[in-house]
């Protein structure tokens, strides 16, 4: 058995063992007073992943993490495949879902586009920030970075950052937020259910969970809206980062890099930023 292929069993038993602990823990949820708290296992193979592969415990070593990185690009390519199979039955249901969720999906570009790409700017990334502020960076988005740029690019080194802060932070953020929402008294119940669908299971669920506690009179309503309201969201939310917010974010930050973009090693002696 050549080394290599030794590295590739090694990451596929190493993922077997992470998903069967992680999903033997299961769900678990915190009630922190003014909301609830949902953890899933996607949160605890992260953060175990995290820890077994830093460089000081030597367990995995940097070839190993090489080959796990296009074997991340070939299992995007399949969940592109899986995604665009479960779209296509659901394209009915968008001619009669109205303007409210298009309008959603409008706000979520100005926020992640509009705020974050200027933010990331002046904070220094290059290319980075393109797959960081392009949208949410969930499951669907990270697939169409990779399947654009590659695996191992700038675009889906930001990407993925993102998608790990989501995983390990918005579950939390999402469930203060609706938490906050909810208590004020401003929403009905329902429109914060829809709110909650950002294209992420687990956010969506760390939400309703909390809107859960704050209105139990509206409970299955609460579930059915924001389901459906998800699902849209991941179809309408994949179409419009392939033909607007994608390259809207490319062509801004063509823009604004060299406005506003702050030097660092990437940049040439000649004084001009590398694209």
């Amino acid at each position: 058995m050549t080394e290599g292929r030794a590295n590739v069993y090694k990451l596929h038993l190493l993922v077997l063992a992470l998903v069967a602990v992680t999903e033997f823990i299961g769900t678990k949820k915190i009630n922190i007073g003014i909301g609830v708290i949902a953890l899933f296992p996607m949160l605890y193979a992260l953060v175990l992943g995290g820890v077994i592969s830093w460089p000081k415990f030597k367990f995995l070593k940097e070839k190993e993490m090489n080959a796990a990185a296009n074997i991340l690009g070939v299992s995007f390519l399949l969940f592109i495949a899986k995604l665009g199979a479960n779209i296509g039955p659901e394209l009915p249901k968008l001619l009669g879902s109205g303007v409210s969720l298009l309008v959603q999906e409008v706000g979520h570009i100005v926020g992640t586009i509009a705020l974050g790409l200027p933010v990331a700017l002046w904070l220094g990334l290059k290319r980075e920030s393109i797959g960081a502020t392009y949208s949410l960076d969930r499951e669907p988005n990270l697939a169409i970075i990779v399947d654009k740029f590659g695996a191992n690019s700038a675009e889906a080194r930001g990407a993925l950052g993102v998608y790990i802060c989501g995983t390990l932070f918005g579950a939390i953020y999402m469930s203060i937020l609706a938490s906050l929402l909810g208590s004020s008294g401003l929403f009905h119940p329902i429109s914060l259910a829809m709110g909650a669908a950002v294209g992420s299971g687990s956010m969506m669920a760390a939400a309703t969970g909390s809107l859960a506690v704050i209105f139990p009179e509206a409970t299955k309503d609460i579930a059915f809206y924001s389901g459906a309201a998800n699902l849209m969201m991941s179809i309408v939310g994949t179409y419009v980062c392939i033909f607007v917010s994608l390259p809207l974010t490319q062509r801004l930050y063509k823009w604004l890099e060299p406005v506003i973009g702050r030097k660092n090693a990437s940049t040439t002696e000649g004084g001009r930023r590398s694209a």
